[in-house]
């Protein structure tokens, strides 16, 4: 059977496997499931398109066109699976129940919830006019990244600010990605010296594990970049183009001027997720998941991966690829009625695009210690042009061809 649509209808369905969210995470888990012979998946996603998250950066850094982030919907879900375009309005996982915002119900036997994180534009004042200005974007929106393309392009001279959020959020370190390439940009084309670059990190470092701080630090003092740490934005004035900064404790310390502003929104739990019973008392808001087999505490048919679960591990597209053969493994095992037994292992990657062609690859797991995935070649760490030819040209074709149909 291959995949169909469900636009939206007021009948209500049953399946046996129901996954929330076709990002990444859903699609591939999917996938995977529909290849250990599960026949009946649905897969609920409310958009037309589907976007390769990592190419953002590259989009915002002008070295990948912004074409090459998109496919149809329905084009990449796996054969096999049903595709119904609707959003999730609530899951009732005492009555095995999803109910969608067209009003349709939707049951299930078992349910994988992926839904991804919510990015909060309103959570700073002044953050979304300041990105409807003609001075502020960001690579973590496919329309503000290509924006983001061209403001870097043409900046030559003045202050311009790149900023991570403090609290949880998707692939943090990315918001450094453009930084980096820009640089290398005004370099070669001999403007760096008239651009004063500041980079804005909540933490104590620029990353937070020794290694990857050394290479990160000496690109850093290799471009001129102002390294602020500890520091993050409280209010923003589109208009004067003043930031108001503050400490990791919130209160404010400083305000700073700039030209250009590019910024990673705060992050949360989808609100819907956050008010369902999903949560525990300790999570935060995101789904409370056992962050080893990442099936649900309390309700035994309910599983969650990717940003909306309370893993351990840092938040990232890295991190799914194991995350998704955990939860299909364990499934299958228990609709064949054995236990669970397979273990996540917390593991999670960051790739920096520091240079247009080179690429510092950070895998660790859940401890921060790293964690590569060719055991005795620790090297891959180190800023590397092998790395580049990785991260820009073979994974976007193995996530099209064989990640997102559950075959890597």
């Amino acid at each position: 059977m291959d995949h169909a649509d469900i636009r939206g209808g007021s009948a209500d369905a049953h399946h046996q496997i129901v996954v929330v969210g076709g990002g990444n995470a859903g699609l591939s888990v999917a996938g995977r499931l529909r290849r250990m012979g599960i026949t009946d998946i649905a897969v609920i996603e409310p958009r037309d398109t589907h976007l390769y998250k990592p190419l953002f950066s590259h989009i915002a850094g002008g070295t990948a066109r912004a074409s090459a982030a998109v496919r149809a919907q329905g084009s990449v879900t796996p054969r096999g699976v049903q595709w119904i375009q609707d959003a999730v309005a609530t899951i009732d996982p005492d009555g095995s129940c999803v109910v969608l915002a067209s009003g349709a119900r939707v049951t299930y036997d078992h349910i994988i919830v992926c839904p991804g994180i919510q990015k909060n534009w309103d959570a700073i004042p002044g953050l979304r006019a300041a990105m409807d200005s003609p001075h502020g974007a960001s690579n973590y929106e496919f329309d503000l990244a290509q924006k983001a393309s061209a403001l870097l392009r043409d900046f030559t001279r003045g202050t311009v600010v790149f900023s991570q959020p403090a609290g949880p959020a998707s692939c943090a370190g990315a918001a450094q990605k453009p930084m980096y390439l820009a640089c290398d940009y005004w370099r070669r084309t001999g403007v760096l010296g008239d651009i004063s670059v500041v980079l804005l990190v909540p933490d104590d470092t620029v990353f937070g594990i020794a290694e990857i701080d050394r290479e990160l630090d000496r690109k850093i003092d290799e471009y001129g970049i102002q390294l602020r740490t500890r520091t993050q934005i409280l209010e923003i004035d589109p208009v004067e183009k003043v930031l108001t900064l503050g400490g990791a404790e919130g209160t404010a310390s400083d305000r700073l001027p700039y030209d250009l502003l590019l910024v990673e929104p705060p992050q949360s739990a989808p609100d819907w997720i956050s008010s369902s019973a999903l949560p525990s008392a300790e999570t935060d808001g995101f789904i409370a998941v056992d962050p080893r087999t990442l099936r649900h505490p309390r309700y035994p048919h309910v599983w969650a991966l990717g940003d909306a679960a309370a893993t351990t591990n840092s938040k990232s597209g890295g991190a799914l690829r194991k995350q998704t053969l955990t939860v299909a493994k364990n499934l299958v095992a228990v609709l064949n009625g054995r236990k669970p037994t397979q273990s996540y292992d917390g593991y999670s990657v960051c790739p920096f695009t520091v240079s247009r062609h080179t690429v510092v690859f950070a895998e660790f797991d859940d401890h921060y210690a790293l964690k590569p995935t060719v055991p005795f070649w620790p090297g891959l760490a180190r800023e590397r042009r092998l790395t580049w030819v990785f991260d820009r040209y073979v994974l976007p074709w193995v996530y099209w061809h064989m990640i997102l149909q559950g075959r890597a």
